[in-house]
């Protein structure tokens, strides 16, 4: 057996019975906050405004697919959209769920983490002026 297993184990086994005591002693009551105060909703963050010439300058690695007429993808046979002209929300929503997760194609995913929340809005902006 590696020692290093056996050592963890071995400090397991010595140490449960402390983390046993640990846990059935009583926490200590913590006084309830004064109810007349209701606890104040956080703020939503800012919308962010767009920079259309910063847009411009991102949306070069957008033209590489989204800007050739016609074009497929290797995934398999992907048709890529046409992302010039659609609403600047739809098009934030797209590149935010691509980060999240919920969208998924690999290229997209790769692309919409390589780009800060105020680049997508960017991007955005810039793109749907794009005919």
């Amino acid at each position: 057996m590696r020692p290093q297993p056996l050592a963890a184990c071995l400090a397991l086994a010595v140490l449960l019975p402390f983390g046993v005591a640990v846990q059935a002693a009583p926490a200590p009551a913590v006084p309830a906050p004064p109810a007349a105060a209701p606890a104040a909703a956080p703020a939503a963050p800012p919308a962010l405004t767009g920079s259309f010439d910063n847009g411009r300058v991102l949306a070069y690695t957008c033209q590489g697919c989204h800007g050739i007429t016609g074009y497929k993808n290797a995934y398999p046979s992907y048709r890529v959209p046409k992302i010039g002209g659609q609403t600047q929300q739809y098009l934030s929503q797209a590149l935010s769920e691509y980060r999240q997760g919920k969208r998924r194609h690999p290229t997209m995913q790769a692309q919409s983490m390589s780009f800060s929340e105020q680049e997508i809005a960017d991007l955005a902006v810039y793109l749907s002026t794009v005919k």
